[in-house]
């Protein structure tokens, strides 16, 4: 089952696009990737789910996550 509080930053035809998971449509579309990811991060926090980046190629390059984290960071102490 898809987490619609996951945000996908991925490449559309006329621009990089913020996409719910699951959905068929892009909320948004701007013109550069860095705009994208500045809107899709305020998305993914605020539904506490993840920002899963997307390169050119379609593959996913960068994932970070603001609400549950399946992998937390272990502390070195």
């Amino acid at each position: 089952m898809a987490n619609r509080n996951n945000v996908h930053i991925v490449q559309r035809d006329n621009g990089w696009g913020t996409l719910r998971e699951g959905a068929q449509r892009a909320t948004q579309v701007f013109d550069t990737q860095a705009l994208a990811i500045q809107a899709g991060r305020q998305m993914a926090r605020h539904g506490k789910g993840e920002l899963l980046v997307h390169g050119e190629d379609g593959r996913i390059r960068a994932r970070d996550s603001y609400g549950n984290d399946p992998f937390p960071p272990r502390d070195r102490k």
